[in-house]
């Protein structure tokens, strides 16, 4: 059974930052990616970052490209976000996601919007809020 495990989020200002954690467990032997995902009120869901286990290859959405980092320590099966120069638009409630389809993940976190298929990871966390405001 695959759990995902959020933990890190709160409130800060902007320009500050803030790390969250995705403790994954019950994944498979085969490749896999892992991701973050976001969904601010009113808005559809966006797929920010993810990193391939194979070779931690790593991707990222043009809205957090230069800020955010992703990465992860195998040995505790975690997946950390580092999140700098925050902005008002990064609140939202964040989710970490892993699929086995890790094309589909990468294809979903690098083209956004201008993907013309619809994605759904295959696992998800129950998801934690950060808010950026001053």
């Amino acid at each position: 059974q695959v759990q995902l495990v959020e933990s890190g989020g709160g409130s800060v200002q902007p320009g500050g930052s803030l790390t969250v954690s995705c403790v994954a467990s019950g994944l498979s032997q085969g490749d896999y990616a892992i991701g973050w995902f976001r969904q601010a009120p009113g808005k559809k869901r966006e797929g920010i970052s993810c990193i391939k286990h194979s070779d931690d290859s790593t991707h990222y959405a043009d809205s957090v490209k230069g800020r955010f980092t992703i990465s992860r320590d195998r040995s505790k099966n975690t997946v950390y976000l580092q999140m700098d120069s925050l902005k008002p638009e990064d609140t939202g409630a964040y989710y970490c996601a892993a699929d086995s389809k890790w094309w589909a993940m990468i294809h979903d976190v690098v083209l956004g919007d201008q993907s013309s298929y619809p994605y759904e990871a295959a696992y998800w966390g129950h998801g934690i809020q950060v808010t950026v405001s001053s």
